[in-house]
């Protein structure tokens, strides 16, 4: 692990980019350094075949016809054109279609034997030279005395040149556009490395003022060239967004845990004050009696405080692993029903009635308990802080993509301020939600918790003197 780590540590964007920008550049180089030698090569063969062709027509104009009996032919070999190379001579020989081979060059290489045939380029070797041949049909003879014993006759020159100069032309081609390529490269790799760093260097500016974050400073600085960099923007953006959920949820933890021990400091202290109490002088059995049934009390608002604080813990672990949760498929309906059941004896002490309004069985995979517990608490809230004999509805609603409960009481409504943190963890808004009225500040947050845990959302909308609305929507089951 150690050494994979060192080497992942080694690697690096910008090493990544100069490695392709050259190897693209070395390649694209290479590409152009052939095709310049290749192209140089056929033009220059090219300008040897035009060469090679005056050659051949002017040995073609030294083919003598003299009118006789036979119509001879000859060659007058006194005005041969010089060689193209002049180091190396020139190789002809030539035929007519009636009389034979004509003529040859005198150092016409032995062994070498050339037939006519049609036109055609061909390259080959002799004594270490390399040629380049070309063969010429056809040729009409230029001098000539016609008369009545005249026979038309057409001749074949094969004529070769040594190639030795043009492929010294060709390399020293290649030799120059090379080096002039290797110089490009050069430069390219420099003005890549240049290019790149300056171009990484907002990144690293960033990363350094990312770097200077910390629980006591969470504001990232971003350098203004970071945010004037179209690929660099979401980045600078996308950081400061999970800064600032970070932020909040660390002060959501600061808080929880200050909350916590507050609201478990209270029961604390009354117990432990009613337990004092008690042992300050000798008591009579009643006495006794009474202030351990008010210590028991005292637990038991102590047990279910901390039983609603680790119910909200285990409600945000499972909004993280709800798919890894096996849960059956159950009806929506029948949670809601079975909570107004749970409630119906607080509502029928404030004198409210409860109605729910179905429009057909809401299938959902969840566990019952869950939105047991969900329902419970909005319904609570709606009965305990609305006027007795205000009535509370709730409305299950479905369609193709969504599942809606609607919970709607006609009480005192949440102000405008307060509306934003119902849903914070022992928040109470509403100075009569105390521990008197059996409020712990957890209800709230934890079906906030339960709902998110099972993909869905809920909101609240509430008008001061009008009444609460509460609305949780889960996805519809796919089936």
């Amino acid at each position: 692990m150690d050494s994979e780590s060192k080497n992942m540590q080694r690697d690096s964007i910008q090493r990544r980019l100069i490695t392709t920008v050259v190897l693209s550049q070395a390649i694209l180089t290479t590409g152009l350094m052939i095709t310049g030698v290749v192209v140089t090569y056929w033009r220059l063969l090219s300008s040897l075949d035009i060469g090679m062709q005056a050659h051949t027509m002017s040995v073609a104009a030294l083919v003598r016809y003299t009118e006789d009996a036979t119509g001879n032919v000859y060659f007058d070999n006194s005005l041969l054109p010089e060689s193209i190379d002049p180091n190396h001579p020139d190789q002809f020989t030539v035929w007519a279609d009636r009389t034979g081979m004509l003529a040859r060059s005198e150092d016409w290489p032995d062994g070498l034997q050339l037939q006519p045939g049609p036109n055609q380029h061909w390259n080959f070797t002799w004594a270490g030279v390399p040629y380049h041949a070309l063969r010429i049909t056809r040729l009409p003879i230029l001098d000539r005395e016609e008369g009545k014993a005249f026979r038309p006759q057409t001749l074949t020159i094969v004529y070769a040149s040594p190639t030795l100069h043009v492929r010294q032309q060709v390399k020293a081609a290649g030799v120059f556009i090379a080096l002039v390529s290797l110089l490009l490269l050069g430069a390219t790799a420099w003005l890549a490395l240049w290019g790149i760093q300056r171009g990484l260097w907002p990144l690293q500016a960033l990363a350094q003022q990312a770097a200077g974050v910390s629980a006591q400073s969470w504001r990232l600085q971003a350098p203004v060239e970071a945010e004037q960099i179209e690929e660099l923007r979401p980045l600078t953006k996308a950081m400061t967004q999970m800064l600032g959920r970070l932020e909040r949820s660390f002060v959501q933890q600061r808080e929880f845990l200050g909350n916590a021990a507050h609201e478990l400091k209270t029961p604390v202290a009354v117990l432990k004050s009613t337990l004092q109490s008690l042992l300050q002088r000798s008591r009579t059995t009643e006495e006794y009696r009474a202030g351990l049934h008010a210590s028991l009390q005292d637990l038991d608002r102590l047990e279910q405080l901390l039983q609603w604080m680790l119910r909200l813990a285990r409600a945000e672990q499972w909004a993280h692993d709800a798919g890894r949760r096996e849960l059956d498929l159950i009806d929506i309906n029948s949670t809601c029903e079975e909570a107004v059941e749970r409630i119906r004896s607080l509502a029928e002490s404030h004198h409210s009635a409860i109605h729910l309004a179905t429009d057909g069985p809401v299938p959902f995979r969840a566990d019952p308990e869950d939105l047991q517990l969900v329902w419970t608490n909005l319904l609570e809230n709606a009965v305990r802080y609305s006027p007795e004999g205000s009535p509370v509805e709730v409305s299950v609603i479905h369609d193709d993509r969504r599942a809606t409960i609607i919970f709607q009481d006609h009480g005192s409504g949440i102000s405008a301020s307060d509306l934003p943190h119902i849903f914070e963890r022992f928040f109470r808004g509403d100075p009569s939600r105390t521990r008197a009225t059996g409020g712990s500040g957890l209800g709230l947050a934890i079906a906030k918790a339960l709902v998110e845990a099972y993909g869905g959302t809920i909101r609240a909308e509430s008008s001061l003197g009008e009444g609460t609305c509460m609305t949780v929507e889960f996805p519809a089951l796919k089936p």
